[in-house]
């Protein structure tokens, strides 16, 4: 049996940190080369100076529980309004933050060929750009269970 040789071809990666402001709905967006702790501490820093009246506040950060998002005791003392709250492990639904990945992902990202670096970083910024023009909290609901729902569950647990 002969092997099929992959047409994908990288062009390159990037980073995407982002930060979404639960109660307005608005993204904060920063694309870096590296996903090192001074690039996520530095798009703090720009989050913070986006954010009106940030000193006066407190800011409370979700994470998960990624590496660089922790043992950053130096920045959070020069932040002392600033806490950061980390998600448990596999509870990345928790985290608000996500669904919006989730909607770039099937919206931008999803079967999409890029051809370099660049054009990648510029689909990203036009689809951030978009999205802040009707940029509301998302809401979450209870999943409603109908009729034979539960019963099916139940069984197929016991199965």
């Amino acid at each position: 049996m002969r092997g099929l040789k992959s047409t994908y071809k990288r062009h390159g990666t990037l980073n995407l940190f982002a930060a979404l402001n639960v109660a307005k709905g608005v993204i904060h967006t920063q694309i870096t080369e590296f996903k090192r702790r001074v690039e996520f501490l530095a798009f703090m820093d720009q989050v913070l100076l986006e954010l009106p009246g940030s000193n006066e506040k407190e800011i409370h950060v979700i994470l998960d529980n990624y590496c660089i998002h922790k043992r950053n005791d130096e920045w959070l003392a020069l932040h002392p309004n600033v806490r950061f709250h980390f998600t448990p492990t596999s509870a990345s639904w928790l985290n608000q933050v996500e669904i919006w990945f989730g909607i770039l992902s099937r919206k931008a990202l999803k079967n999409a060929s890029f051809k370099s670096v660049n054009e990648l970083c510029a689909d990203i910024e036009a689809f951030v750009q978009a999205y802040q023009v009707n940029a509301k909290p998302f809401v979450w609901h209870k999943r409603e269970v109908e009729g034979s729902q539960p019963r099916n569950t139940i069984s197929n647990l016991c199965k």
